[in-house]
């Protein structure tokens, strides 16, 4: 792994030197924008747009725009000092349980293990923290950011989550269209739950896969080969009127009949309602299908910067 920060951690006067490894990596399929025209690779340029020439990194500062055309301009070591980036520290403010943190303001992970001679303070830390059942919520600075972190135990690996401040959360109240109260009949709910209960299972996180990201490959694939592609649409969802045949066909998907020992009796709800208004649709996208046609040679292109 890339060590992408070195710093330590900071709570009470105990310091833990530490290095930081990002725990997650995009698998996304970078693709580059490519002329339709010439098959060449398009290019970004930073250009001055009054001098009319391309600006090399070193002649780039950062700058705020406090009115129109006017900006306040600051040096990389401005910034660096004002975050405290230049301290290098995760200092932990307080210790709390993981539950009491809703799921939305986590943003990302990283992996911390001891740097230096920091192994004895590192293991100090990980074992009172097991044991307390506590995290920690402190604060770190990376790449001039401030950010809010959460510092917890995974395996036997110290990992940092850094997460939003509250003002970046936004209300609920500023949704539109939210329901004023929740009013549901009641035989719906009771199939509904029976129906989350059927589908609830252990997470088992190797069982989800990225089936755009096998499906795009395979086509990648079919294409450097020079084959004939075309790819199935994906059959559109269909809008379900009665929701108590929605539910009881996807109770008789998962197997479990509504009126099975158990189950619940609604032979007589939704009765008539087509069986095909509640049937789920396909989940497995659109599938491609090959014509071999004569393989030939992919084209050469100059290297460039990759976008995503």
């Amino acid at each position: 792994m890339h060590t992408v920060w070195k710093g330590a951690i900071s709570f009470g006067l105990v310091h833990v030197p530490v290095k930081m490894f990002s725990a997650t990596e995009d698998k996304d399929i970078s693709m580059k924008l490519i002329h339709r025209v010439c098959g060449s690779n398009v290019s970004y340029i930073r250009k001055c747009p009054t001098c009319e020439v391309e600006v090399e990194w070193d002649d780039i500062v950062k700058g705020y725009e406090y009115e129109k055309g006017r900006y306040v301009l600051f040096e990389k070591d401005e910034l660096e000092q004002l975050s405290g980036e230049a301290t290098k520290t995760i200092n932990i403010l307080d210790f709390v349980a993981l539950e009491e943190i809703d799921p939305i303001y986590f943003q990302k992970t990283y992996y911390l293990s001891p740097d230096q001679a920091g192994g004895n303070a590192y293991n100090l830390l990980l074992e009172a923290m097991r044991q307390s059942g506590r995290i920690g919520i402190a604060k770190v600075s990376i790449r001039s950011k401030s950010s809010l972190a959460a510092i917890r135990i995974i395996g036997d690996c110290l990992a940092m989550e850094t997460i939003f401040y509250p003002d970046e959360i936004r209300s609920v109240n500023q949704v539109p269209g939210l329901p004023d109260a929740v009013n549901v009949n009641e035989k719906e709910l009771a199939m509904a739950r029976m129906l989350i209960e059927q589908l609830s299972t252990p997470f088992e996180p190797a069982k989800y896969t990225d089936d755009y990201r096998a499906r795009l490959m395979d086509l990648i694939q079919h294409k450097i080969a020079g084959e004939e592609v075309s790819v199935a649409p994906e059959a559109q969802k269909t809008n379900v009127l009665d929701l108590m045949a929605a539910l009881q066909a996807s109770l008789e998907a998962v197997k479990l009949p509504p009126n099975a020992p158990g189950g619940l009796d609604t032979s007589t709800a939704g009765a008539g309602a087509p069986a095909a208004a509640g049937q789920p649709a396909a989940a497995d996208g659109g599938e491609v299908v090959a014509k071999v046609k004569k393989p030939r040679a992919p084209r050469k292109t100059k290297k460039e910067d990759t976008v995503s």
